[in-house]
């Protein structure tokens, strides 16, 4: 070949080389631009699991970290756990981010989490806070500075510190003084319900002037609702500085590393107390939803996005800052936003209408509280006071008067000794004392109504609507107003008893009186019988097992609802399983769940209609 040709071959061979490189390099931009990019490049990042433990700084963070993430593109969903369950479910990988891990309070709740690698801590969200027990300044002014100061106010506090929900990590701190007997509190109790639950009696304390040991905690609105202290000498269990802490995010295990984007979200993220102590606000003085809380916050201070969107992107990888400033769902949009913005003042009714009534009505309210709590804890102390195995004794004694049945009084003598060998024996007869009172006054109540119903069906027909919805209506809707009205303790428990329990002696003492045959009423009235002996002399004996099966079926209703008693500081056998709930603890809620299944049984056993036993 001559060389000439040479070098046309060797050009032309050059410009071949290029050609394919500039395509394989335009091929793969193209593939490159087609991409997805972000976190779209992983469809499971899209949804973001979230938990909140249900208190108010918790669920103010969460609720902006998930509206931010929704106006990026991502579904957030919120979860309400507690702290431990919070952990089981992200080594679960059931949930993905916890913006609420108070440390060094909830040390023991994550540490076996951090140690076996399922959770990451991802960084301090909020530095500056507290979390300790702290009192009212009129009762810091009388003395009370201290730990060690409690157990000199102990008549005063009747001998109760208010701690948040079973299985909290401060209540377990409080437990640990009581059971240690620290600081001389080994004769105190904790009394556990929720967050809104302990202000409810913080208020009524604050109100009349009375001593009151609760936990307390900053950032929140006590702070500045109530005139407070916090107290010394809780270095050895909530933590130096009265329980200085922080408040870190955390993530299930190579999370941020799967979902990229959103890590670098999660590290950006830290907020103050200021902006903390306003969005609490909003969610409990202005009543706003959570989320509409945080839309609200973020679109008047656009400022704040700055920091937390750096090197964010929306999840199909545009950049986040310009997309948060150009959506419209800070505020909300569109239909539904237009249907919730002009919402039908139903709550605010009813709350207007609670908080008349506690205005003008709370003297009363709290003769009737004290009326009842005295009597529930009068029969309580009157069970306590008898020698355990007399008392069982007795009862299998009673069981076998009511229903001569000698199996029977074996099996009652056995459960109660079960129930006192796992250790539930006083939280058993506070049970007991509960499900009696509240069966005595739905007995009282419903047996009347069900007779005047027999006789005007005008009645009956007005009520049934009024009845479905006593049972339909879920009975957590009662604890709130009945909180506030009558405090914590068995008050507000019974009554969402009694409620949840009245209709089925209403109803089937309806049923036996209609039901009584019309011959046996023909006879009566042949022989003179006024209204009232009709009553007395044919009906009521002739519905006699109608009306015991109603009694039975009532009390069998209230002891179903032991939990919803235990959720505001009544105590009893439902203490344990919400605790064990909240701390996952399988074998405490299956032996108190146990010793709730051997009480109904021998209640049910007991009351039944002896021919219905025999019968059997």
């Amino acid at each position: 070949m001559s060389k000439p040709m040479h070098r046309l071959a060797n050009r032309l061979q050059k410009g071949l080389t290029r050609l394919a490189l500039t395509l394989a390099v335009t091929t793969w931009a193209g593939l490159a631009l087609a991409a997805p990019s972000g976190d779209a490049a992983n469809p499971q990042c899209k949804a973001v699991r979230l938990s909140d433990i249900g208190w108010t700084d918790v669920t103010a963070t969460t609720a902006l970290t998930s509206v931010i993430l929704k106006n990026l593109g991502y579904e957030p969903k919120v979860t309400v756990l507690s702290v431990p369950v919070t952990y089981a479910a992200m080594k679960n990988k059931d949930i993905d981010v916890f913006m609420g891990n108070w440390m060094p309070s909830q040390v023991h709740d994550r540490a076996p989490f951090i140690q076996d690698g399922s959770v990451e801590e991802i960084r301090a969200n909020l530095e500056g806070a507290k979390y300790t027990l702290a009192v009212p300044a009129y009762t810091y002014a009388a003395g009370l500075h201290d730990f060690s100061d409690i157990p000199r106010f102990a008549p005063q506090l009747k001998n109760a510190i208010y701690g948040l929900e079973p299985g909290n990590d401060g209540n377990h701190h409080v437990l640990d003084l009581i059971r240690g007997n620290m600081d001389g509190l080994g004769g105190f109790k904790l009394v556990e319900s929720s967050e809104q639950g302990m202000l409810a009696e913080v208020e009524r304390a604050f109100r009349d002037k009375q001593p009151i040991v609760f936990l307390g905690w900053e950032p929140h609105p006590m702070n500045q609702r109530f005139d407070m202290r916090y107290l010394t000498g809780g270095d050895s269990t909530f933590g130096p500085n009265f329980g200085g802490a922080k408040v870190f995010t955390n993530a299930r295990a190579g999370y941020v590393r799967q979902c990229p984007n959103v890590g670098r979200l999660l590290r950006n993220l830290q907020f103050t107390l200021a902006q903390e102590d306003t969005l609490m606000a909003s969610i409990l003085d202005k009543k706003l939803a959570p989320q509409t809380a945080a839309s609200e916050w973020l679109a008047a201070h656009p400022e704040a996005l700055g920091a937390w969107l750096k090197g964010v992107t929306t999840y199909d990888g545009r950049p986040a800052l310009e997309a948060m400033h150009g959506t419209k769902t800070l505020a909300g949009g569109g239909l539904d936003a237009f249907v919730t913005g002009h919402k039908i003042p139903i709550g605010d009714g009813m709350a207007a209408l609670v908080d008349e009534v506690k205005a003008h009505g709370m003297p009363v309210f709290d003769a009737i509280s004290a009326t009842v709590h005295g009597a529930v804890d009068g029969l309580t102390g009157l069970f306590k006071a008898v020698p355990p195995l007399v008392l069982i004794l007795l009862l299998a004694g009673l069981a076998y008067g009511l229903q001569r049945s000698i199996p029977l009084s074996i099996f009652v003598a056995l459960s109660l000794l079960l129930i006192m060998n796992q250790g539930y024996w006083d939280a058993m007869l506070e049970t007991l004392s509960l499900v009696l009172f509240s069966a005595l006054i739905s007995t009282l109540i419903g047996v009347p109504l069900g007779v005047a119903a027999a006789h005007r069906p005008w009645l009956y027909n007005a009520m049934h609507p009024v009845l479905d919805l006593m049972q339909t209506l879920p009975t957590f809707v009662y604890l709130i107003p009945t909180l506030v009205l009558f405090g914590l303790g068995v008050v507000p428990g019974l009554i969402s008893t009694v409620i949840f329990a009245l209709p089925a002696p209403i109803r089937l003492t309806h049923l036996g009186v209609s039901s009584t045959p019309r011959p046996l009423i023909e006879a009566g009235e042949a022989f003179g019988a006024t209204k009232a002996q009709l009553l007395f002399t044919v009906e009521l004996p002739s519905a006699a097992s109608t009306i015991v099966a109603g009694i039975t079926q009532c009390i069998m209703l209230s002891l179903s609802m032991v939990v919803i008693a235990a959720l505001v500081g009544a105590g009893g056998l439902g203490v344990p399983v919400v605790r064990a709930l909240n701390t996952v603890q399988v074998g405490m809620g299956f032996e108190a769940g146990f010793a709730i299944v051997l009480l109904a049984i021998i209640l049910d056993r007991m009351t039944r209609p002896r021919a219905e036993h025999a019968a059997r």
